[in-house]
């Protein structure tokens, strides 16, 4: 065990001086206090703003020329990369491929921990070859207490092949280093149980994944407005959703905004295309496709050129 590397200076692994008594309390009392503490997620997130603005816009010019996200990480930090990854599908109507997680141990590890395998540093090295990745691509390393080894390695197997990379971590730099494109801190501080990183420090990560995803989407024309016009519809609460926007966007009845969203082969954004210009189905995916699919510079183009 002499080789065992001391953590407790870590400000994950300190211990909440607000909840020492935490056995002690009644359920309301347990309540408030997780309450109190939860807002330092936000928090942290906020003092976080300004990194994370150049990663959205990084990683979004990174995907408009062919590349790639991918979230790496172990434990809780993985699995949220992963959900992350896993949600932009349905919301966004992306390939499986352009947004990936990637998590110690594999699927296998969502569902059982396999928290050991965080210590591999050869599986992160592995993992950046696996996926064959290039400098199109961005690496986002996720690790709340900044040592896991899997992820740094990958990182720098990432940043030797010329990809971007982006380290998110909830312990200051002065504690633990990364040599990164972009480095993150979320600094939540001690956990209300001392080291258990799922929760504040999983909290501020997802929210943290929340606004990277969603605004490098905004930049790649997936939003218009605030509506999803490109989700994918494949069932029933989706396709409710998509009749919704045709509807709000357009003034169609429900009925009317059916049989556009089946003339568009149930593609919201084709749809809208179809109505606000008149064209049809071939034509709409040809001005779409002019714009790298953003709607509002396909109608903005469009319009123009009626003008003239």
């Amino acid at each position: 065990m002499k080789n065992l590397e001391e953590r407790g200076h870590l400000l994950t692994e300190q211990v909440n001086i607000n909840s020492q008594n935490l056995d002690q309390l009644s359920s309301l009392e347990f309540v408030e206090l997780f309450n109190t503490e939860d807002a330092n997620a936000v928090a942290a997130v906020a003092a976080a703003k300004n990194q994370l603005a150049v990663a959205i816009t990084r990683t979004a010019i990174a995907l408009k020329h062919g590349g790639r996200l991918f979230y790496i990480g172990a434990g809780t930090s993985g699995r949220l990369g992963v959900l992350d990854a896993a949600e932009c599908p349905p919301t966004f109507c992306t390939p499986p491929e352009l947004v990936q997680g990637i998590i110690a141990g594999g699927a296998a590890a969502l569902l059982r921990s396999s928290e050991d395998l965080e210590d591999r540093a050869e599986d992160g090295n592995a993992a950046i070859a696996q996926r064959q990745i290039t400098q199109l691509d961005v690496v986002v390393g996720i690790t709340a207490g900044g040592t896991t080894p899997f992820v740094h390695a990958a990182l720098a197997a990432a940043r030797q092949r010329g990809a971007t990379t982006i380290f998110i971590a909830c312990v200051p730099s002065q504690q633990v280093s990364a040599e990164v494109d972009i480095d993150i801190r979320l600094l939540v501080g001690p956990e209300v149980l001392a080291g258990s990183t799922r929760l504040k420090a999983g909290t501020a990560t997802k929210l943290a994944l929340n606004i990277l995803s969603t605004g490098v989407m905004v930049q790649l024309g997936k939003v218009y407005g605030n509506r999803m016009v490109d989700v994918a519809v494949t069932n029933k609460k989706l396709r409710d959703r998509a009749l919704r926007i045709l509807q709000d966007l357009t003034g169609l009845d429900r009925e009317a905004a059916g049989y556009l969203l089946q003339r568009s082969n149930n593609r919201v954004k084709l749809a809208l295309i179809m109505h606000w210009t008149g064209l049809e189905s071939d034509e709409g995916v040809n001005l779409l496709a002019q714009h790298q699919g953003n709607l509002r510079a396909a109608i903005s183009s469009y319009d123009n050129q009626i003008q003239k």
